[in-house]
């Protein structure tokens, strides 16, 4: 009975699962445009400036131009691009306005392709570290219940690309540590490039890289020099392909991390006790976890905006409150969705703490624990730094890096239970929440709108 599960589980479902994130991609192409999505208006009018000087010069947008000029360029290109070939082959009136829905449609079937291309790439890193041959079924179930993941696809954004690199460095880590980091100037060049493309996707992506100093610091005194010479390489290429957008940053606002919104003045204890504050949550977590329930309130926002939909954009938004459907009970099954979400939630937090000593690729672990620790703490500077009374700074989608690497370091623990029986009944248990949290994962509105 064991053994005939496990091959289910081992053929079956990983391939039904793949199945059912096709459709969810799919559908949500279909039901979701992009200007729905968050600051939508203002990522649109990056892209339609970005694009206006191309393919004669890169112009990054100032902020008199759109409200996301802070924000890296390289989840605007492929739109750009888009934007340049629909305008030189449109007949419209006014080109820009018109071709916005053709790249924002196909920006997003880019977007899906990149999610998948970065499942598969950690496929293959889970098979390196594991020493197997076969799909990791608890990774794809995992990964594929973070809610976060498929509205981040369906809006232009930066963050989608932040994985797909992210999975590119993760895999040239464990290949290079199993050659003790004597690799070739080629390889050093790519894991530059890799990281200089990280900081152009967006600034979250730097909360990952002091991990890679840690390691240094702690890493075998008979691999150090080669690591010294392979880290300092990479960082060198890195900042070539990167730095001269944040100087662009510094010489215009003053900043290498510029925002659209002056840090505060108030006090810093006022700030950190409204933060983490947990007043009242108890009485809507479970029932109504919809905006504007919770006030600048981080842990309960993230939560359900992980694995529900705490600001609406796939159910309703401000602007669009009669449109999505379902609207009458949205808020008790998102109620639903937090509390079934628990348990996965326990399941990544016990997987996360559990995993490190279970893994032998130290640079690897070194990354994954190093990187969710300043990811969550450089998020929370950041929240700090810049409060809202609605907590509208605070968006799972600016942190789903540490979310997916949770997910991957998870997925070893699970993957290396050796009791066959507690696996089976952790999966099992998994695939119902799935099941019961599916309806979360889709857009609410219709074909078309609002178009």
């Amino acid at each position: 009975m064991i053994k005939n599960l496990n091959l289910y589980i081992k053929y079956f479902l990983p391939l039904s699962f793949i199945a059912s994130v096709f459709y969810i991609l799919i559908y949500n192409v279909l039901h979701y445009d992009p200007i729905l999505g968050y600051d939508a208006e203002a990522h649109y009018a990056y892209i339609d400036t970005f694009s206006r000087y191309l393919p004669r010069r890169i112009r990054i947008p100032t902020s008199d131009e759109t409200r996301e000029f802070f924000n890296p360029p390289i989840a605007y290109v492929f739109p750009a691009i888009i934007q340049v070939f629909c305008r030189n082959l449109s007949n419209s009136i006014n080109l820009l306005k018109s071709c916005q829905p053709v790249y924002g449609n196909i920006g997003q079937i880019f977007q899906s392709f990149l999610y998948i291309i970065t499942i598969a790439i950690n496929l293959k890193t889970l098979n390196l570290v594991l020493k197997n041959n076969r799909f990791s079924f608890s990774y794809i179930i995992l990964t594929s219940m973070l809610a976060v993941n498929y509205r981040t696809i369906s809006m232009i954004r930066g963050e989608i690309y932040i994985l797909f690199f992210m999975s590119l460095l993760m895999l040239s880590l464990v290949r290079f540590e199993n050659k003790a980091f004597i690799i070739s100037n080629k390889e050093i060049f790519i894991f530059g490039v890799l990281i200089g493309c990280l900081a152009l996707s967006r600034q979250w992506a730097f909360l990952l890289f002091p991990s890679l100093i840690i390691y240094f610091i702690k890493c075998d005194k008979k691999i150090k020099r080669e690591y010294f010479s392979f880290l300092s390489k990479s960082f060198a290429v890195g900042f070539l392909v990167s730095g001269w957008f944040y100087f662009i940053n510094l010489f215009r606002y003053g900043s290498f991390i510029a925002f659209n919104m002056p840090p505060t003045n108030e006090g810093y204890f006022d700030r950190l006790r409204s933060l983490l504050s947990f007043e009242s949550v108890e009485t809507v977590i479970f029932s109504n976890p919809i905006r504007p329930y919770f006030k600048n309130q981080f842990f309960p926002i993230l939560y359900s905006d992980t694995w529900g939909d705490y600001w609406g954009y796939f159910t309703f938004t401000s602007r669009f409150l009669d449109i999505g459907l379902g609207q009458e009970n949205i808020g008790s099954y998102l109620g639903r969705v937090n509390l079934v979400s628990t348990f996965t939630f326990v399941i990544l937090l016990i997987g996360t703490l559990k995993s490190y000593k279970k893994i032998s690729n130290k640079a690897l672990v070194f990354f994954i624990k190093y990187s969710i620790l300043f990811s969550l703490l450089g998020y929370l500077w950041f929240v700090l730094g810049y409060p809202t009374g609605s907590g509208d700074t605070i968006k799972s989608t600016y942190l789903i890096q540490m979310f997916n690497l949770m997910t991957f370091i998870t997925a070893i623990f699970l993957d290396r239970l050796k009791n066959n029986k507690i696996y089976i009944s952790l999966i099992s248990i998994l695939l119902i929440i799935y099941v019961h949290n599916f309806s979360s994962f889709l857009s609410k509105f219709p074909i078309g709108f609002p178009n």
